[in-house]
């Protein structure tokens, strides 16, 4: 599958799972933001829109569900990979409600995001 360079915003607040996020992400050839809250990848938006989220579900504050919730009450359209780690059986379904390209268990294959990024990223609207 090739690459398209994208620019792709990761939400965690875990430092080191935006950190190695980041690294895999610019090492296939994508452009990368990331932030540590919800509520600053949403106040970030006006500023120009990525080509892909990666959002966690679990933070502080803003959920990924918030986040997802709040993109789609303000009209945004972005294609969007929830991941977390841990193992809710209705996350999923959750996820795909709320208009989820992708849902991602960690840990999952670095392949397995790459292929979801892109498959996000060629979908944006």
């Amino acid at each position: 599958m090739a690459i398209t360079r994208s620019l792709i915003a990761v939400v965690d607040d875990e430092e080191s799972v935006r950190r190695a996020l980041g690294r895999l992400l610019r090492s296939a050839g994508h452009d990368v933001r990331s932030y540590a809250t919800g509520t600053e990848f949403i106040a970030s938006l006006p500023g120009g829109r990525p080509d892909c989220l990666v959002v966690d579900v679990h933070m502080p504050g803003l959920t990924g569900f918030d986040v997802l919730a709040q993109i789609q009450t303000d009209g945004v359209r972005l294609p969007t990979i929830v991941i977390t780690g841990i193992d809710d059986p209705d996350a999923e379904t959750r996820a795909a409600r709320l208009g989820a390209v992708k849902f991602l268990r960690k840990p999952f294959p670095e392949d397995e995001l790459l292929d979801a990024v892109e498959l996000a990223a060629s979908a944006k609207p």
